[in-house]
Formats: structure tokens, sequence, C-alpha cells
């Protein structure tokens, strides 16, 4: 059977029927971030503390994750698990395949939140955090009180990038039998032959979803940065008000000797 003329009043039918997987899509990117933060964490902190030996191994896992197609580790993980998982005569060929994809994205995810933590940390001015502990914070409290929140505003421009790259790297999730939003489309293009309408549907899905975490990430950074501001304010107020006590002090102090 050909392919049929397009027909623009079918798209907006496709955007009905896909719908219902979006939750499977929404399940990979919800698991692999959550997953991939702790993971980047994990190895972002070797990195950032010049530990030994874990420092360089953290290098590797990096550069793997980052240097290889996404497509290319869903398959290694997919096919090679589970016969990995049989030298512990661990039988896995049951597993549902959701386990392998959330897995892969989440390390595929945690090398770059590992990066962006990194960053975020390293761009915190250190003269802040020597002036914290010379007003006698320990290290945990200069990590908490100074360097996350500025950390946090400074990163989410770049995690919005990750999540969002993530949402679009799920569309690769169908090559190993996954039901999302993609491999719908693709099953229905192949029963009904209109492939234009339905990618089309496909696409602007994908669009809003891109736009709205945009959106949310643009608010959750306005947010962060107006309640850094607020509070670095406050911290500078006592000191100007000091600032000005003193000067009024040594005004009346010369007019007096005056």
């Amino acid at each position: 059977m050909g392919q049929q003329a397009f027909d623009p009043t079918a798209i907006f039918g496709y955007i009905i029927q896909l719908l219902p997987f979006l939750r499977m899509t929404l399940l990979i990117v919800g698991g692999s971030i959550l997953i991939g933060l702790f993971i980047g964490l994990i190895v972002a902190l070797p990195r950032l503390y010049r530990i030994p030996l874990l420092k360089q191994l953290s290098q590797i896992y990096v550069s793997f994750f980052r240097g290889t197609p996404i497509l290319i580790q869903l398959f290694l993980f997919y096919y090679g698990v589970p016969e990995f998982l049989k030298l512990f005569q661990i039988d896995a060929s049951r597993t549902s395949a959701i386990y392998f994809v959330i897995l892969t994205y989440a390390l595929h995810s945690g090398a770059y939140i590992s990066e962006v933590i990194r960053g975020a940390v390293e761009a915190v001015d250190r003269g802040q955090v020597e002036a914290a502990y010379a007003i006698g914070m320990n290290s945990y409290q200069a990590f908490v009180r100074i360097v996350l929140p500025q950390a946090l505003a400074i990163s989410i421009p770049v995690f919005a990038n990750v999540v969002t790259g993530n949402l679009k790297d799920t569309s690769l999730a169908f090559s190993v039998g996954i039901m999302d939003i993609t491999g719908k489309a693709r099953t229905v293009g192949a029963l009904t032959q209109q492939f234009v309408e339905i990618y089309i549907a496909l696409t602007l899905i994908y669009f809003l979803l891109s736009y709205g975490l945009q959106k949310l990430f643009a608010f959750i950074e306005r947010r962060l940065m107006w309640g850094e501001s607020v509070t670095t304010a406050v911290r500078k107020a006592p000191r100007r008000r000091a600032s000005k006590f003193r000067l009024d002090a040594a005004i009346r102090k010369e007019e007096t000797g005056q």
C-alpha cells in the first residue's frame, strides 16, 4: 500500500492517540534524571576534592558516556547486562526492557550532571568559602549556606539542557521494544501510511514538552536568583548600617574635637 495524500486534519487526532503513551516517556525521563542526579553527585565529588584514583575513574566514566552514542550504550546494556549476569547464574532474560532503558539513560545523564555539579561548585568564588571559614563555619556549613545556594542558581540553565536532551534521547528507546510515544508513532505510521502526519504530531508533542521544561527551569532559576539576591542584600545590610554608624561617629568625634 502506497503512502496516502497529506491530510493535515489527521494531525490533531494522532496527537490524541499518542498522548496515552506519553506516560512511558515521562517515566524514562523522570526515573533516569533522579538516578542520574545521585550518580552525578557521586562522580563529581572525587573530582572536586581531588581524590586519587577515584578522580581518574570518574574521568574515565564521564569520557565514556559523553564520548559514545547513547544508542550504542542502549544496545550494550540491553544485550550485555543479561549476558554479564549469566556469569553469576542470574537469569535476566525476562526482565522488562524498561529497567535497562532507565539504567542506560541514568548512567548517560549522570556523566553530564556530574560536569554540571562540578562546574557550578567551582564557579562559586573561593574567597567566599574562605570568609565563611574565617567567621567560624565548618566545611559542611560553608557548603550548605554559601556554596550550595549559588551553585544551584548557576547550574539550573545547564541542568535544564541535560533534562531536555534526555527527553529527546528517549525517542531511541523504541529500538529495544519500548512502546513510548515514538514507538507508538512508528506503529501507527506503518498501519496508516500517514507518516508525515504522525511525525508532525510527534514533533509537536516533543516541542511542547521541551518548551514547557524550558519555561519551568527559567522560572526556578528566577526564583533562586531572586532568593540569592535577597539573602545577599540582607547579609550586606548590617554591614552598610555598621559602616554608616562608624562614619557618623567619626564625624561627631571630629566635630567635638574642634
